[in-house]
C-alpha cells in the first residue's frame, strides 16, 4: 500500500482567475477555471447570490461570473448561502475581486483562488475549520477580443473549426487568454461545403498591442493551413457584440450577399482581416461567443 503525502491537503488552487471589463468599468466578467468541478459547482451555487452577480455561465471546465462592479454586503449563513463575491472594482490596469466564505467555502474564498495563475497579488485570512474567512486577489484587467472565421476547409479536406481551435489553443499565453470556441450553424446555402457552419473565438487581452499580436498570429495561420481561397476573418474588440445580432439572424434565416456582410461589418465597427466569401458567416458568428450549446442550433435566440 502506498502512503500518500500532501503537501497542501486543503488547498485545490485554481488554474487560473481572468476578469474581462467593459470600456467603461461598469461591468466585469470573472472567468475562473478549476481543477475540481465539483468545488466550483458549489461555488457557483452559492455564489450565484451574491447582490453583485447578475448572470453564472458554466463552459467546459470554466465558470464565469458577470458582475456589476462596486461592493456588497454579504449576509452569509452556512449551507444555504455560505459563500460569495462581496466586490469587484477597476482600477487603471488592474481588478480587486473579494470572496468570502464559511468552513470550507472559506478555504475557496482564500488560498484555492490566491496562487491561481493569473493572479498579480492576493491578501487571504485564516480559512477552515468553522471559520469565517475572506480572500482578496487582484488580476489584471482585460478586454474582449473576438474573432469570426469561416471557408478554411473545401468540400474535399478540411474543419474550420478544428484549425481554428488548434490555432488558438497555439498562441494562448497570459497576454491573451484563449477563453472559448463556439461553433455557429448558419443557413445551408448553395455553397457550402456541408454542415454549414462558421466558428468564433474568444480571448482575454490586456492591450490594444496584444490584440493586434493575436490577430496578426491567426491571419498568419490561416493563410498558412487553410485549404480554401475564400477563407474570411473578421474581428470585433468589446464586451459583447449584440450590435451584430440582428445580421447573424439574417444569416440563420436565410442566404446574405457578401457586399451585404462587407458594409454591416463596416458600419458596426468590425474590422475585416480577410475578406474572402467566408467573411458573411465569420460576421455572423461574432454575437455567439461563449454561447457554445445554443450556437449550434438554428432555431435559438441570444439571451
Amino acid at each position: 500500500m502506498r502512503e500518500i503525502e500532501l503537501e497542501q491537503p486543503y488547498t485545490i488552487s485554481y488554474k487560473g482567475i481572468y476578469a474581462v471589463c467593459d470600456r467603461n468599468n461598469r461591468y466585469a466578467e470573472i472567468i475562473e477555471h478549476p481543477r475540481c468541478y465539483g468545488g466550483a459547482s458549489w461555488a457557483r451555487y452559492h455564489y450565484s447570490n451574491s447582490p453583485l452577480i447578475l448572470q453564472v455561465n458554466t463552459i467546459g471546465d470554466m465558470t464565469r461570473y458577470y458582475a456589476k462592479t462596486g461592493t456588497s454586503n454579504l449576509e452569509l449563513k452556512p449551507s444555504s448561502f455560505a459563500a460569495g463575491i462581496e466586490s469587484v472594482t477597476v482600477e487603471n490596469d488592474k481588478v480587486e475581486i473579494t470572496y468570502a466564505g464559511l468552513g470550507g467555502g472559506g478555504v475557496g474564498a482564500t488560498k484555492c483562488r490566491a496562487y491561481a495563475d493569473g493572479v498579480i497579488s492576493y491578501d487571504i485570512t485564516e480559512s477552515g475549520g468553522g471559520r469565517s474567512a475572506k480572500g482578496k486577489i487582484i488580476v489584471p484587467r482585460r478586454e474582449r477580443l473576438i474573432i469570426g472565421i469561416d471557408d478554411t476547409d473545401t468540400k474535399e479536406k478540411g474543419a474550420t473549426w478544428t484549425l481554428t481551435h488548434n490555432i488558438a489553443d497555439a498562441i494562448n499565453c497570459s497576454e491573451s487568454v484563449y477563453l472559448s470556441h463556439s461553433i455557429v450553424q448558419l443557413y445551408p446555402v448553395s455553397s457550402k461545403t456541408q454542415n454549414c457552419v462558421s466558428t468564433v473565438l474568444e480571448f482575454g487581452c490586456l492591450d490594444e498591442n496584444t490584440k493586434n499580436k493575436i490577430l496578426q498570429e491567426i491571419k498568419s495561420a490561416l493563410l498558412k493551413y487553410s485549404v480554401s481561397d475564400k477563407t474570411g476573418m473578421v474581428a470585433f474588440s468589446g464586451f459583447d457584440a449584440m450590435d451584430i445580432y440582428n445580421y447573424s439572424k439574417m444569416c440563420r434565416l436565410g442566404e446574405v450577399s457578401k457586399d451585404f456582410a462587407m458594409q454591416y461589418a463596416r458600419e458596426n465597427g468590425v474590422e475585416i482581416w480577410l475578406d474572402g466569401d467566408g467573411v458573411i458567416g465569420a460576421l455572423a458568428a461574432l454575437p455567439w461567443f461563449a454561447k457554445p450549446d445554443e450556437s449550434i442550433k438554428l432555431d435559438t435566440g441570444l439571451q
